[in-house]
């Protein structure tokens, strides 16, 4: 028997050093995230106390050297637990911020259709969203057209924006429909 390998049973495969180094550098990676994930949403990654304090630690740290290794030692830690929850909950934030730009976009594209066809495009979005507010949607498109005729600042048309993204978040908006 080699010397060493008499701890590893024949069930368990061993990995080969570049899967080792690939899984390494794949902790390293995530402890990297994890140090620069906004104080919010660290607070919100399900991560033992230590692995916390860790990261903490390493946003004080200002030389480049200590801060390399500090993240060394994080990714250490992370490597200790099991790191699927922690890459879970980054996919979940990712998510999120798909789905808001996804929200945007939506908002942008209604906003600009409504200035581009008037009354008709609020006729549209008014049969898809029987609640909308028909009169305050006109007023906000007409200003809207107004202040840009006028070259001011487009204080309308953020506010058509707010709405539009506010209708989004109650029930997605539609593709727009170009007739």
């Amino acid at each position: 028997m080699v010397k060493g390998k008499e701890n590893f049973s024949a069930e368990e495969p061993l990995a080969s050093k570049s899967q080792r180094r690939r899984d390494a550098l794949e902790l390293k990676a995530l402890a990297s995230r994890l140090i620069k994930l906004a104080p919010a949403r660290l607070g919100r990654v399900p991560l033992p106390d230590d692995v916390r304090e860790a990261i903490l630690e390493a946003r004080e740290i200002r030389s480049n050297v200590a801060r390399k290794r500090q993240l060394q030692y994080v990714a250490k830690l992370l490597r200790r637990n099991d790191p699927e929850e922690i890459f879970l909950a980054l996919e979940q934030f990712e998510g999120e911020a798909r789905q808001l730009t996804g929200r945007q976009h939506r908002s942008e594209a209604w906003r600009d259709h409504l200035l581009e066809r008037g009354d008709e495009a609020i006729g549209q979005l008014v049969s898809l969203r029987s609640y909308a507010d028909t009169q305050a949607l006109r007023q906000l498109v007409r200003n809207a057209k107004k202040e840009k005729e006028l070259g001011k600042p487009p204080a309308s048309a953020r506010s058509l924006f707010r709405a539009l993204r506010d209708m989004d978040e109650q029930e997605q908006l539609p593709p727009v429909v170009v007739s």
